[in-house]
């Protein structure tokens, strides 16, 4: 009976977070994007409805943020939910906007000597999961910036 079932929708990339975008053109890169205030200038990761530094409720602009910014704080994580590979580097990494985001670094091995605090890192996404329609769900990462880029 399987096979003669109607044909399911097309079949589509999912951020997994609502912050990250992904565009539909395959020459743009995924995108964080955040909301900068009108009034104050302040910048938020995602979307937001009000300003916290200066109140505002207007409306804010939607930015596009930079995809490399600086290590600011790092744990290497040993022990966590079933099914997580460990060790991993979980992070929260400053952007020259002023927004911070939490993230896990790859492309170094997970030991305290590999990493530096302020060290250049760069985002980038790949699937982390299937769902039960078949989306590819993708998820945003940061790794460190090659001295040669």
């Amino acid at each position: 009976m399987a096979e003669t079932e109607t044909p399911t929708a097309e079949k589509k990339q999912r951020p997994i977070l609502p912050f990250l975008r992904l565009p539909e053109d395959p020459n743009d890169k995924p995108y964080l994007y955040g909301s900068k205030c009108k009034q104050c200038g302040a910048v938020y990761l995602g979307a937001r409805m009000a300003c916290s530094k200066c109140l505002s409720t207007e409306p804010m602009d939607e930015v596009r943020l930079s995809d490399r910014g600086e290590l600011h704080v790092f744990s290497i994580v040993h022990q966590s939910a079933p099914g997580i590979p460990v060790p991993y580097v979980a992070a929260i990494v400053d952007l020259p906007e002023g927004v911070s985001v939490r993230c896990n670094i790859e492309g170094v091995e997970p030991d305290p000597k590999n990493l530096r605090f302020g060290m250049p890192v760069e985002m980038f996404t790949e699937k982390v999961h299937t769902d039960r329609e078949g989306n590819e769900i993708i998820a945003f990462k940061y790794r460190p910036v090659n001295s040669g880029k």
